[in-house]
């Protein structure tokens, strides 16, 4: 579903009613749309600006501000690197290098066929288990090549058991 449709227009439209009085709205607002829709369509800025009496540049502002908000539609899978200080200890750097070479794409780039984008995390709370990664809701830790590797290969697998 993209959002530029009538049924996405209409959730965006929802969830800005269901925050738009809440103390700090934007946040909010801006944490539900991406979390309903996986990123925030440009046509969602007019329609929160005109909701919370700001312009649209100030709602650009806080989107371009915190680097966890999209304004493009992800890949299927949504990797991402912790860059917190225990994993660096660890050896997440030359790993982080390696996996970008592996997807041939850099932080807050999708690859090609838009299977995955890649996002670094300062902190993913799995400091015992370094280097690590989450993709969508799991945390993969004692990372290396090879695990990142047989991670995807299980990813792919699982995609095209769904076709």
């Amino acid at each position: 579903m993209t959002a530029t449709n009538e049924h996405g227009l209409q959730k965006i439209t929802t969830i800005i009613e269901q925050h738009q009085t809440l103390p700090g709205a934007m946040l909010p607002i801006l944490h539900a749309i991406q979390n309903d829709l996986s990123f925030i369509p440009s046509n969602a800025l007019p329609l929160i600006a005109k909701a919370l009496n700001v312009s649209k540049a100030e709602v650009h502002g806080v989107i371009s501000f915190y680097h966890h908000f999209r304004t493009e539609e992800p890949g299927a899978h949504v990797i991402e690197i912790c860059r917190g200080e225990s994993c660096q200890a660890m050896g997440s750097r030359t790993l982080e290098e390696k996996i970008k070479q592996n997807l041939s794409i850099d932080y807050h780039q999708t690859s090609k066929d838009r299977q995955y984008t890649l996002e670094p995390v300062y902190c993913l709370g799995n400091c015992a288990c370094s280097p690590a990664i989450r993709i969508g809701d799991d945390i993969h830790g004692e990372l290396d090549l090879q695990k990142f590797e047989q991670i995807i290969a299980s990813l792919n697998t699982y995609s095209l058991e769904l076709k």
